[in-house]
């Protein structure tokens, strides 16, 4: 019976395998580590990066820190648990396990990446008209990313299929996000 791996390595094995993701993008690249990992290390890794960027957040006190912990993690929950469902409406035949750990790997890096560049544009004052730009990229290459990760942890090979698993999630997700927003104020 082997042990299951302590959160170091978890985390180390995963930031490992992110920099592949990123360097390598393509769906066979996700298809290497999609099944090297559950829920479970995917949100481990989600926390780890929800932490770093709720850093910024710590100007508006330990309340703010922790809603933006809780709101990063819940919205990564959201999206992926729309993924899955919506592409095995598509006749994706991934599990939530595989779509977790398949966003995980490049969702955190990234969002960690916007974050020190969005901090780097604000410090310099020219920097600032940059930031659509940034936000602009940013979107861009999420999209990108999704697109093949919807691909490689759900099994589907139609591009239409594809478009209408991640559209809807973002949807979704954005629904939720305003609901939630409304109760809590």
């Amino acid at each position: 019976m082997n042990p299951s791996p302590s959160i170091t390595q978890t985390i180390s094995t995963m930031f490992s395998q992110s920099l592949q993701v990123l360097t390598k993008p393509s769906a066979a690249t996700f298809e290497q580590y999609e099944a090297k990992g559950t829920l479970r290390e995917a949100l481990i890794y989600v926390l780890l990066f929800a932490v770093i960027g709720a850093l910024g957040s710590l100007g508006g006190g330990v309340t703010a820190f922790l809603n933006s912990i809780i709101a990063t993690v819940a919205g990564f929950l959201v999206f992926v648990y729309l993924v899955h469902t919506i592409g095995k409406s598509q006749g994706g035949t991934g599990s939530l396990d595989h779509v977790a750990y398949t966003f995980a790997l490049f969702w955190g890096p990234l969002s960690v990446l916007l974050g020190i560049a969005t901090l780097i544009l604000i410090i310099t004052l020219i920097g600032i008209l940059l930031l659509p730009l940034l936000f602009l990229a940013f979107l861009a290459v999420n999209i990108y990313f999704g697109y093949l990760a919807v691909q490689s942890s759900m099994n589907l090979t139609e591009s239409g299929k594809i478009w209408i698993t991640l559209i809807g999630a973002a949807a979704g997700s954005f629904l939720v996000s305003m609901v939630v927003g409304a109760i809590l104020g």
